[in-house]
């Protein structure tokens, strides 16, 4: 029997990937509103906070690269399956997923709060940023479980199309936090002021929010793939698959984590200040990832639907659609670093030396964006096509294997300004090669 989800093989391409996608991008985009506002109040505390929450930036990235990763893989397979009109594989894919997806949430809970009293000491000596950086991890990561099932039921909405549900939750959880970051931090009418950890209590209510909001849409009009309790009783075959495309998907996001650490690793030996533009950069650059994520979130239910399908063609087509417009997204982002990059700089930093270090590594770094948009598509599409381990080879060269050694090397000859120039090297050597593995994954799987 056909089910509504139909409508994704039907459609004309363009108006299916923007009605998709843009629900996804308004929230991206309020998501990195939140990033901005929820920094920029750290900043306001004091330089050493804003330090402190660069550092624990890294391990809050792998927290939601293991959630969103593994909610990539569920996406793929629930789409994959309703596409080839397989209701009961799409059912067994979602209740396996809830299962898992809660017993990630409780072991990252219990991991994260654990580690960083060992993680802080290895980027820093400052017994004050140590102490900012472990009052609001402690905090923050109370709430893993919570995100964890936030991601597992984004990922079952976007599965089926409704887009706008994902939207609607997302940003009502990023606004109650841009919300009650001041309230909390510094403490306005009947509340305490809290600091650093006001920051972090703001972002877990956000978070609780969201879920609850999803539970409540569920409740009101139930997704068509349901999570069944006959059906929690993890397989071997559903498993394979989930993490088959779920862990290359972790991989791929939590390698930025491992990056900054590096980064960060070298960039302290010249200055603190460096570790606070590296910082600050990766809160701005979520201006133009995020949107651009918005797109692929949009288009891997397309392709993974319209390869179950076999509609080959119409998944080459959402790709190169895709492509253009995150291509867009990225050329913007690069305008804007070249003609204000000091007042970017200036929302998060005082001090003048650090926003002219930064202001001159953001006209640096830009000159990747517009060609980044080549591997952030590629990978969004592989995924969403079940081929996780093309996916991870191009994020490897992307973030570690030309990214990290190429810093390094440059660093030696040209100091941290040699850091930057990595940026676009990487990338542009990533693009290239991301169009070679995505015409041998195409061949291999044709």
């Amino acid at each position: 029997m056909m089910n509504d989800q139909t409508f994704m093989k039907e459609r004309p391409v363009t108006r299916l990937l923007w009605q998709m996608s843009l629900p996804m991008v308004i929230s991206m985009m309020v998501n990195s509103l939140y990033n901005i506002v929820d920094s920029y109040y750290v900043a306001q505390i004091s330089e050493n906070a804003m330090t402190a929450l660069s550092l624990v930036y890294p391990v809050q990235n792998l927290v939601n690269a293991v959630t969103i990763g593994f909610g990539v893989g569920l996406n793929a397979v629930i789409s994959y399956h309703l596409g080839a009109q397989e209701q009961e594989k799409a059912d067994q894919a979602a209740s396996q997923g809830f299962l898992l997806s809660l017993i990630h949430g409780v072991v990252l809970t219990g991991a994260s709060i654990l580690v960083m009293p060992f993680f802080l000491p290895m980027f820093t000596a400052d017994k004050e940023v140590i102490s900012l950086g472990l009052r609001y991890s402690g905090l923050v990561f109370l709430f893993s479980t919570v995100i964890s099932m936030t991601l597992f039921y984004e990922k079952l909405f976007q599965s089926v199309g409704r887009m706008s549900v994902s939207m609607s939750c997302m940003m009502c959880g990023c606004i109650a936090n841009i919300i009650l970051d001041p309230v909390l931090i510094y403490g306005y009418g009947p509340f305490p002021a809290m600091g650093i950890e006001g920051a972090a209590l703001a972002t877990g209510i956000g978070q609780v929010l969201t879920l609850v909001l999803y539970l409540a849409a569920d409740r009101l009009r139930p997704v068509q793939v349901r999570v069944h309790v006959r059906q929690l009783s993890l397989t071997k075959e559903m498993c394979r698959r989930l993490y088959g495309i779920g862990i290359p998907a972790v991989l791929n996001l939590a390698l930025p984590s491992l990056l900054t650490s590096a980064l960060n690793g070298i960039l302290a030996g010249y200055s603190q200040i460096y570790v606070v533009v590296l910082g600050v950069y990766y809160k701005l650059q979520t201006f133009l990832y995020l949107p651009a994520n918005g797109i692929v979130q949009g288009m891997r239910p397309l392709v993974g639907y319209n390869y179950g399908a076999g509609e080959r063609e119409r998944v080459r087509k959402i790709y190169r659609t895709a492509l253009a417009a995150i291509a867009v997204i990225m050329a913007l982002g690069t305008v804007l670093c070249l003609s204000i990059p000091g007042p970017l700089m200036g929302l998060f930093a005082e001090n003048q030396e650090t926003v002219e270090a930064g202001s001159r590594a953001l006209r640096t770094i830009c000159a990747g964006f517009l060609v980044s948009s080549v591997s952030v598509t590629t990978c969004g599409a592989l995924e969403g096509l079940g081929m996780g381990g093309p996916s991870l080879r191009i994020s490897l060269l992307r973030y570690t294997l030309i990214m990290i050694p190429a810093a390094y090397l440059l660093s030696l000859a040209f100091g941290a300004e040699g850091v930057w120039h990595a940026f676009w090297i990487s990338e542009l050597l990533t693009g290239l090669a991301s169009v070679l593995i995505l015409k041998k994954a195409m061949a291999d799987k044709a």
